[in-house]
């Protein structure tokens, strides 16, 4: 089921939050269970069984370790058990085809490869279901004892098809007692129409304007940074406004999901852009990977080696194709050029820092959307003048000024201006009560906006659902 969908929007939301709100508090996660595994199960039944049986292993690890406390072997051994059995799943699923196809070529021998349909999400709760059994095995969070509480857990439904990836530690007390305030429950409405309309409004658009470049017969050099450009606001605003929805019905829940984007646009360094991009999966491989490696308390040769590690394994963690491993390597790279010497540099710069970090950021998204290697390379060769393709055409000047509007509104919405204002202005008594007052009407005109098109529109999945 999706966020941005008529049926999730009209059906399932009020029919859940119609239940939900009058069971007591005692059986809220039970309800909150039972309606994640219908919606996980909307699209694909056969892996709601999948996602049970790792939420139960995991479960009953994690019971395991807790009661063998006084035989570290032991606990040890569960831990590690537990990690093979999920870390092993995500391979086979993701990857085993991928392993296949390239040891094929390296062997040259021809072996069926194998199609093997990914469970949704499931890089998003294998890693969360991960954080946990580490966590209890380190004492950070207590091992939950209740089925249905720890089930809840992983499968909730706000987070469980694209993140933010949440850590027990966050939530867990308002997993077994949360208060449904009504300041909560609007503040979450807000966030979750807002992350709808940056969907539905924004990021649609641009995978409009992708289409048409994708299927154009008038490609140009320009063209070619259009679409560039273009995906890099799709896939921000996509996954951001994803984030926002998932957080907004967290709150509504009662729940405090972990923000996931911090205008990321604005940074002013590579280093600056992944504290603010995707910040659950970057702290996710900082505790989980790069710190128990040794971080950056090592020489300066395993040091080199805990960052690539970390790279290549981001970016895999995001596909099984080697585009994913070339783009986690040029961030690698590039973050290891900065923390040596460039930092120092960028720190000076006032305009150009901000077109260094864009300029690559672009690139970085250009390798990302590729389908492989072979794509990456006709796409830059065509983007820097090396392919016989003009400058410019009719067709790409059309859609450029077509969507002048779009990119700038873009271009605002992905830095902190108007939310800036609105907090200046919400010092001022008299404007603070007009936004008050305008608040309501503004989002329910968005959300009947956002309606008309998703009636009058096409299906758009979320980016982040295949990974």
């Amino acid at each position: 089921m999706n966020f941005s969908s008529i049926v999730f929007l009209y059906y399932f939301l009020p029919c859940f939050f119609l239940v939900y709100f009058l069971v007591p508090d005692s059986f809220k996660n039970f309800i909150l269970l039972l309606g994640s595994l219908f919606f996980y199960a909307w699209g694909e039944p056969r892996f709601v069984f999948f996602i049970l049986l790792v939420i139960t292993v995991d479960f009953f690890s994690a019971l395991c370790i807790d009661r063998y406390r006084d035989n570290p072997k032991a606990a040890k051994s569960v831990l590690l058990f537990s990690l093979i059995f999920n870390i092993g799943l995500l391979v086979y699923f993701k990857y085993f085809s991928f392993f296949i196809e390239n040891i094929c070529r390296i062997v040259n021998i021809e072996l069926p490869v194998p199609t093997i349909a990914l469970p949704i999400g499931i890089s998003f709760y294998t890693f969360q279901s991960i954080s946990y059994l580490v966590d209890a095995y380190k004492k950070d969070v207590p091992v939950q004892h209740n089925f249905i509480d720890f089930a809840a857990y992983i499968a909730a439904f706000p987070q469980l098809i694209a993140g933010p990836i949440v850590r027990l530690t966050s939530i867990e007390s308002s997993l077994h007692h949360r208060k449904m305030e009504y300041s909560r429950i609007a503040i979450g409405i807000r966030r979750f129409i807002l992350g709808l309309s940056k969907k539905v409004l924004l990021a649609d658009s641009f995978g409009a304007l992708c289409d048409i470049f994708l299927h154009s017969d008038e490609k140009s050099v320009l063209f070619y940074w259009i679409y560039a450009i273009s995906f890099t606001f799709q896939i921000y605003y996509d996954f951001s406004g994803y984030s926002d929805m998932a957080i907004g019905l967290g709150k509504i829940l009662g729940f405090d999901y972990p923000e996931n984007f911090r205008y990321p646009y604005i940074s002013t360094s590579i280093t600056e852009f992944w504290r603010r991009w995707h910040i659950s999966l970057g702290n996710w491989f900082r505790d989980y990977v790069y710190i128990p490696l040794g971080g950056n308390r090592v020489k300066k040769s395993k040091w080199l080696r805990n960052i690539f590690v970390v790279w290549i394994l981001t970016g895999l963690w995001h596909g099984a194709s080697w585009n994913f491993v070339a783009w986690g390597l040029m961030f690698g790279i590039l973050l290891l050029i900065e923390k040596t010497f460039l930092l120092d540099y960028l720190e000076k710069l006032k305009v150009l820092n901000h077109l260094y970090v864009c300029f690559f950021v672009v690139i970085g998204f250009v390798i990302f959307q590729a389908e492989n290697m072979q794509s990456v390379f006709a796409f830059l060769k065509n983007m820097f003048f090396a392919g016989d393709i003009p400058l410019v055409t009719m067709e790409t000047t059309y859609y450029g000024k077509s969507n002048l509007f779009l990119f700038l509104l873009a271009l605002i919405g992905s830095t902190p201006i108007v939310k800036n204002i609105v907090i200046k202005l919400g010092e001022k008594k008299t404007i603070s009560k007009l936004i008050s007052v305008l608040e309501i009407p503004i989002l329910l005109i968005l959300l009947i906006v956002v309606t008309g098109y998703l009636v009058d529109g096409s299906f758009s999945p979320f980016l982040y659902f295949r990974f």
